[in-house]
């Protein structure tokens, strides 16, 4: 298992945040999976193929990481997490709509 430096340089490889959804990491690296293919690249194909490969190193990492993760099942956890997810999404309603003037 790889320890916290490793995990957080694999998390800034993907250019994910502090904390992130298993969609957000799979987004995060097709995306750049995408960009740096060699196969697909623009620019210099050499540089695109050690991109590539740290790209995919990180996310293999990260999902090792997550992998491992053990999730609760219990009441107060899931209540709690529940809880946690509604106020982000009352956030992120609250915010577009009084929150942004272009709205």
């Amino acid at each position: 298992m790889a320890d916290f430096k490793e995990i957080d340089e694999a998390r800034k490889i993907l250019g994910l945040e502090e904390t992130a959804t298993l969609k957000e990491i799979r987004d995060a690296y097709r995306k750049l999976a995408l960009k740096y293919h060699p196969d697909k690249c623009q620019g210099n194909r050499k540089e695109s193929e050690e991109m590539f490969k740290k790209i995919t190193a990180a996310y293999d990492i990260i999902m090792a990481y997550c992998a491992g993760y053990r999730y609760s099942f219990k009441k107060r956890d899931i209540e709690d997490t529940v809880k946690e997810m509604d106020e982000e999404i009352f956030r992120n309603f609250f915010d577009d709509w009084f929150g942004n003037p272009d709205l």
